[in-house]
C-alpha cells in the first residue's frame, strides 16, 4: 500500500481480520497460500493498484501477460467491490 491512499487504520483492520481468521481456522501451521489469498482478497476490495502490486509479487508475474490476466476482470467490469 506504499504511496497509495490506504490509511494505516485500514491496513491494521485488514491485518486484524486475517489474524482472526487464522486463529479461528488453524490450530498450528497455516499454509502461506491461505495468508496470501486472504491478503489479496482484502486488497482487492480496498485499492486496485495495491492489489495488483501485491499479486504481481505473490503470484510471481513473469511478464505483461500475467498482469493482463489478473486485470481482465477489472477491465470487463466484473471486479468485486
Amino acid at each position: 500500500c506504499w504511496k497509495r491512499p490506504v490509511s494505516e487504520e485500514t491496513i491494521e483492520r485488514i491485518v486484524a481480520d486475517i489474524e482472526i481468521d487464522l486463529y479461528e481456522n488453524f490450530d498450528r501451521e497455516v499454509p502461506s497460500r491461505h495468508i496470501g489469498e486472504k491478503v489479496m482478497d482484502a486488497l482487492r476490495h480496498v485499492d486496485q493498484v495495491a492489489f495488483v502490486r501485491f499479486a504481481s509479487v505473490y503470484r510471481d508475474f513473469k511478464d505483461v501477460t500475467d498482469f493482463v490476466e489478473e486485470l481482465e476482470p477489472m477491465l470487463r467490469g466484473s471486479w468485486p467491490r
